[in-house]
């Protein structure tokens, strides 16, 4: 009798999972490509009208964030992932419903006008929520709330980058934060779903720019750039305490909102690669470096996108707009491996190759800043067109960056505890 109980507990884990997934992926398909397509006509037309509009677009994306919140959502926050912990770690809190259109509008909103976040930590809530909601309907036994939520993220992320590993190790190292049993599978038929999503959808990679060789006279300078990307991420982290304990300082919501929105509009005026996700002005920037390889001035710019990224992401977050790390941290760690191999090359005379010391540094500083090595190592290898030629020293940057961010700092920016209060 126990078995067939059980046997039928783990049928409808099967079926919640299923349908979480196809759920999820279509929540992450619709975000992103929404999220393209406005951020790209929204981007191109300011630029045709007046470049000065770039100054008040975020303002205009996180006021409108601002009133929903206020009038639509009834000032209930929105506080990342942080609140899939919370709620994993106890069965009685839950993601409410509220969580899947509230992330789902506001990190649209925030990207599309310019806040220089990304929508993967919005679709990693509202898939979770997706998942919460499942086993709460009833679709499954309550004490597999863990298994649907992980399922959700699986297929949400899954579905963002293009790869299913990236989404099921996320979904294992980074949300669940351990092995169990029920996870591994509904992670894994959650994964099979988003697998066939991908196959018939979703097949161009993030980069256009393929991939043909990797040279190993370039390990060494790719190991530094690992050591680089975990101070990086400490980096970014203290930004977002330091912006989050600013903004809590200023009692009014009209300044806290345009204070830091108009300051991220001042700088993408300056710097339009900062708009947003920002992968578009990582594209342009890939491009510019490889055919300009011998100007001094583009390491130059380089090095300073390296360090307005993760501020104005702060900024942004700190004003208020929805987002999280993993878009900021994938961006300037690319351009913080595309100036090394810039700089070394002009020094010394080398030949580095620009794409994958770029692939190098996205993964070094994602791994340092999410504590998730096998998440950031199979995220940035689907990211271009033959990137899995560079497993091995992805691997081997991955692994040193963690190593030293866990040095630098026993946390990463979710479990934080000055952040995640």
């Amino acid at each position: 009798m126990k078995d067939k109980i059980k046997l039928y507990s783990y049928f409808k884990l099967m079926i919640g999972s299923i349908i979480v997934a196809v759920l999820s992926g279509l929540l992450a398909y619709t975000l992103k490509h929404l999220t393209t397509y406005w951020q790209d006509y929204l981007f191109e037309h300011v630029s045709k009208i007046n470049h000065y509009l770039y100054i008040i677009f975020p303002s205009i994306g996180i006021t409108i964030i601002y009133f929903l919140r206020k009038y639509v959502f009834r000032n209930k926050k929105n506080k990342g992932i942080r609140e899939i912990y919370r709620s994993l770690d106890t069965r009685q809190d839950h993601l409410p419903f509220y969580k899947i259109p509230s992330h789902f509008i506001n990190g649209l909103l925030t990207v599309i006008f310019g806040g220089s976040t990304g929508i993967e930590v919005s679709t990693v809530v509202a898939t979770a929520s997706l998942g919460n909601q499942m086993s709460k309907k009833g679709w499954a036994p309550m004490k597999y709330k863990r298994e649907l939520i992980c399922a959700g993220v699986t297929a949400g992320v899954a579905v963002l980058f293009g790869t299913v590993l990236g989404g099921w190790f996320f979904a294992i190292e980074v949300i669940a934060r351990g092995l169990k049993k029920t996870v591994l599978l509904s992670c894994t038929i959650a994964g099979i779903v988003a697998y066939v999503g991908i196959h018939f959808f979703e097949k161009e990679p993030l980069l256009s720019f393929p991939v043909v060789e990797w040279h190993w006279y370039g390990l060494p300078f790719m190991m530094l750039v690992a050591v680089f990307g975990a101070v990086l991420a400490n980096y970014f982290m203290k930004l977002v305490l330091t912006s989050k304990k600013l903004f809590a300082r200023i009692n009014s919501n009209f300044l806290r909102v345009n204070i830091g929105a108009i300051t991220v509009g001042s700088f993408i005026l300056f710097f339009p690669a900062l708009y947003g996700d920002s992968y578009h002005g990582l594209q342009q920037m890939i491009k510019l470096s490889t055919a300009s390889e011998g100007v001094v001035m583009i390491p130059i710019s380089l090095l300073i996108l390296v360090m307005l990224k993760p501020l104005v992401a702060s900024l942004t977050l700190g004003a208020g707009g929805d987002g999280g790390v993993f878009a900021p941290s994938i961006v300037a760690g690319a351009f913080l491996g595309m100036t090394v191999a810039l700089f070394c090359n002009m020094i010394f005379g080398l030949d580095l190759l620009i794409l994958n010391f770029a692939l190098v540094g996205a993964a070094s500083t994602l791994a340092a800043a999410i504590h998730g090595r096998f998440t950031a190592l199979f995220l940035i290898c689907s990211m271009a067109p033959g990137a899995y030629i560079l497993l091995f020293p992805v691997a081997i940057a991955v692994l040193i960056a963690y190593t030293v961010a866990k040095k630098i700092n026993p946390y990463n920016v979710y479990t934080y505890p000055e952040i995640a209060k």
